[in-house]
């Protein structure tokens, strides 16, 4: 369920705070431990690049969860930021009785 009066926490700030802080993880041993740069593992962190199913398989196997936690913590930002551009539109459709 998305939250009404605030954004979802994005996916990268999850990652940083319960996952890499209390490793005491830097994101270019993340990198080197996923197989990816650490240009990708700071954008995901601040944000300007999305969990892709890729990237989701790649932590979940690392930090031993599952892709769907990854990929519905993406999944509710990116309704959230739909629902926030398009909500207007939304209302105006009736639905069908």
């Amino acid at each position: 369920m998305l939250p009404k009066n605030r954004k979802p926490t994005l996916p990268g700030v999850i990652l940083k705070y319960e996952f890499l802080e209390p490793l005491n993880m830097t994101q270019q041993q993340l990198a080197d431990a996923l197989g990816i740069t650490r240009v990708r593992v700071n954008e995901i962190i601040t944000g300007k690049r999305s969990i892709t199913t890729d990237t989701a398989f790649r932590l979940a196997k690392y930090f031993n969860t599952t892709p769907d936690f990854w990929l519905n913590l993406q999944l509710n930002v990116d309704m959230w930021d739909t629902l926030q551009q398009h909500s207007e539109d939304y209302e105006k459709i009736k639905s069908i009785s």
